[in-house]
Parts: C-alpha cells; sequence; structure tokens
C-alpha cells in the first residue's frame, strides 16, 4: 500500500506533540477507536482456536503447537517501534488504514499455506495478520487516551479494551463451530506421504474460509479508515530516531509497566492457548474438542464484564491498588484450578478472564503517565513488550510436556505476581515535574 505522506497539511500526527496534556473532544472518533479495538481483539483470540486444530493436523507437542503464538507476537517486537515511527510521520489514521490492511493480507496468505499443506507456512501468515494488529493497536491505545480528558484516560482506555473483550468473546465463539467443529475422525499420525498433505490440505480448508471472510470485511474497514484520513489535522510529529524509543525505559515507572505487560500478555495467552486442551482433561471438565472451544469465550468473556465493571471502579479508586487486587486474585485462582479436580478445575481457570480484565489497560495507562508527546514513542515500546506472547506461552508449553497442564500454569502464575508488585508501586498518582 502506498502511503500519500506528501499532504503534511492534513496529516493526523500524535495529538500530544501541541498539546501534551489537553485531551481532544472527539466522540465519533472514539467510537471509531472501539471498533478497531473489537476487530484486532477477536482476531487475536481465534488463535485460542487454531491451536488445538494445528496441533492436532500436524501431530505437534505443547511446546510447537505453542508456536502459533511465537509467531504471533513476535510481530510486536519487530513491528512495534517502526510503526510508533510511522505514526510520527504520517499520522494515527492513515497509520490504522495501513495496519488494517496489513491484516488483510496476513488473512489472505492463508490461501497458500493451506495448499502448502506445512505447518510453518501457517507461521509465516500469522506473523505477517499480527504485524498488521500491531500497527493498530500502536495506533489505537494512545489515541484513545488522548480522544477526552486526562483525568479519566484510566478509564477511558478500559473501557475502550471492553470493546476489544468483546471482540474475544464473539469470535472464539464463532470460530470453534467454523474450524473445531470440522475436526475429523481420521487421525493423522496414522497417514503418511501424499495421503497425509491432501488430508491437511482438505482439512484447513476450513480455516482459509473463515480468514478469506475476515479479508473481505478488514479491506472495507480499511477504505473506510481511508476516507476519515483527515479527520485529526495538526502538524507533523518531529521525526525520531528509531532507538530513541528505547530511552524511556530508563524511567523506572515506565520501565516497570512494560515489563509487566510482557508477563501479562504472556500468561493470559499461555492461559487461553491452552484451555481447550485443558478442559478435555477428564479430571477438569472432560469436553470434547468443540464443546471445549465453545467455553473458551468464558475466559474473555470474563473480561468482558470485568472491564465494564472496572470502568466505573477505577474512577473511584487507584488504579494501581485495583491492579495489584485484581492480580493477585489470578494467582488464587491458578491455585484453585491445581489443587482441585472437576468443575472447580475447569471455571477456576476460565474465572481468571475476569481478573484479566482492567490488567493490560490499567498497566498501559499506569506506565504512561507523564510521557506527553512521547505518548506514540511510549506505545511503540509497550507493543514490542507484547512480545511476551510469544516467550511465555512456550515456556509453560514446555513444562506442560515435561510434567503436566496443570504444573505449567505455576509460570503465569509468577507472572501475576510481578504484576501483583507494580500495581503496589504504582498506586500513587505519578507526579508531573
Amino acid at each position: 500500500m502506498h502511503l500519500d505522506t506528501a499532504d503534511t497539511s492534513s496529516t493526523d500526527p500524535v495529538p500530544g506533540d501541541d498539546a501534551p496534556h489537553q485531551g481532544i473532544d472527539a466522540p465519533d472518533l472514539q467510537l471509531f477507536v472501539f471498533a478497531l479495538f473489537f476487530v484486532f481483539g477477536g482476531i487475536t483470540s481465534l488463535n485460542d482456536v487454531i491451536i488445538p486444530k494445528l496441533k492436532d493436523l500436524f501431530t505437534l507437542s505443547y511446546a510447537q503447537a505453542m508456536l502459533v503464538q511465537s509467531a504471533f507476537f513476535a510481530a510486536y517486537f519487530l513491528v512495534s517501534i517502526p510503526a510508533a515511527l510511522i505514526v510520527r510521520r504520517t499520522g494515527y489514521l492513515r497509520t490504522a488504514a495501513l495496519g488494517v490492511l496489513t491484516m488483510a493480507v496476513g488473512c489472505l496468505l492463508f490461501i497458500p499455506a493451506s495448499k502448502s499443506g506445512m505447518f510453518g507456512v501457517f507461521l509465516g501468515a500469522l506473523f505477517v495478520l499480527a504485524a498488521g494488529i500491531t500497527i493498530v493497536q500502536v495506533v489505537a491505545n494512545p489515541l484513545i487516551s488522548v480522544l477526552g480528558p486526562p483525568r479519566t484516560a484510566h478509564s477511558r482506555l478500559t473501557f475502550a479494551q471492553a470493546f476489544n473483550s468483546l471482540g474475544t468473546t464473539v469470535f472464539p465463539y464463532v470460530g470453534s463451530i467454523l474450524i473445531l467443529g470440522s475436526l475429523s475422525t481420521v487421525v493423522p499420525s496414522t497417514l503418511v506421504g501424499d495421503a497425509l498433505d491432501a488430508y491437511r490440505r482438505q482439512e484447513t480448508q476450513v480455516v482459509v474460509n473463515t480468514y478469506l471472510g475476515l479479508a473481505a470485511a478488514l479491506i472495507v474497514l480499511a477504505a473506510v479508515i481511508w476516507t476519515r484520513r483527515h479527520r485529526l489535522v495538526q502538524s507533523r510529529g518531529a521525526p525520531t530516531h528509531f532507538l530513541h524509543a528505547f530511552g524511556l525505559l530508563r524511567q523506572p515507572r515506565f520501565g516497570l509497566g512494560a515489563l509487566s505487560i510482557f508477563l501479562y500478555v504472556g500468561a493470559e495467552v499461555a492461559i487461553g492457548s491452552l484451555l481447550v486442551n485443558y478442559l478435555m482433561q477428564a479430571d477438569t471438565l472432560g469436553l470434547v474438542d468443540q464443546a471445549a472451544g465453545k467455553h473458551v469465550p468464558f475466559y474473555w468473556g470474563g473480561a468482558l464484564v470485568g472491564r465494564f465493571i472496572g470502568a466505573y471502579v477505577l474512577r473511584i479508586v487507584s488504579p494501581g491498588k485495583v491492579l495489584a487486587t485484581v492480580a493477585a486474585g489470578a494467582i488464587a485462582l491458578i491455585l484453585t484450578s491445581i489443587t482441585q479436580s472437576g468443575p472447580v478445575a475447569g471455571w477456576s481457570l476460565l474465572a481468571i478472564g475476569l481478573c484479566n480484565s482492567i490488567m493490560f489497560p490499567t498497566i498501559f495507562s499506569l506506565a504512561s503517565e507523564g510521557l506527553g508527546r512521547r505518548a506514540a514513542e511510549g506505545s511503540g515500546v509497550i507493543c514490542v513488550a507484547i512480545v511476551g506472547g510469544a516467550i511465555v506461552p512456550p515456556l509453560t508449553g514446555h513444562l506442560a510436556d515435561l510434567f503436566d497442564l496443570r504444573m505449567a500454569l505455576l509460570l503465569p502464575a509468577l507472572c501475576y505476581a510481578f504484576i501483583a508488585a507494580f500495581g503496589l508501586y504504582a498506586r500513587r498518582p505519578f507526579a508531573h515535574r
């Protein structure tokens, strides 16, 4: 896609450049950004449905299956800072259009992935899809923070994340029907050669059909965003060196917040990725694959409910204290799931979604307080930290292979322990100098 950067008078750069402590009153753009949160949240959560599908088709171990998340979240590590620099150069809305179109390209790459019948090609398609999501998320997080009064930024970002959770609730349920519902009774390990390749191409076609529909919707969305590119008219941001943004990590509050994002995303994704297989175990809910997949929305739905509640609670309670409380709750639920069996074990793990609800937006806003005109750079660095979703899940999967799924959950519990500590550290408002 070609971005027209010559028309600098109509470019929509970082709003904080001209007035870092003043919000922009644009309710219509808020609704528009809420839609972006819905889309990229929903597509990301489809990984939880794809993982058991690909694990079955390619007879993968848990650690190998988690490479889906590694390929996906590696994009955050590689693309976030370039995306932040694009925002400063071309503006929020033009960059958002680029991101959505990149997502569409990633969806279309599932066609050659299916024809190849190779796991690695699927990982490549997921990386491109995630690169587009990364660009959109780098735009959306700081943009929603400035579209309104600064005093309600915590609450507003949490409310926006509720739309993210709405997407993560709806998409896995539909995906479980479209993708897991088609799992064949054939055992892939009994096939070899051309028969195995043909079987994989046939079974992955349902994945292709799902993502083709998404690609069509994304192309339309990108076109709509492009027509809105003149909506924010401000001067273009000054050029920034690629590595300059990482200097923000020297600020203790921001650095610890970025590490908390790394651990939070890693823990959330690890648990979500293992849910289907966990709920299929006889000592939890003992469900078949499609029924287990239909339970994944309860995990993300808990985050949806919690974010609407959190949007109110964060207006009256210190965000740091709320963060520490829900992180402690997540640890308690993990320990309950590990030590109990049957429905208690299964539903305790699903209930962690409720505790996850306010973590990302609260950590993001706590870490970003005081960044002012460097808000886009901060968003880029924090999105780099989302690479935790590429690292913690495979480590959790490796523990599952060595021990079992229950013991593997101790790693996410350790992640939540650090987040609770950060919440206590950041419980006092940032002191502007």
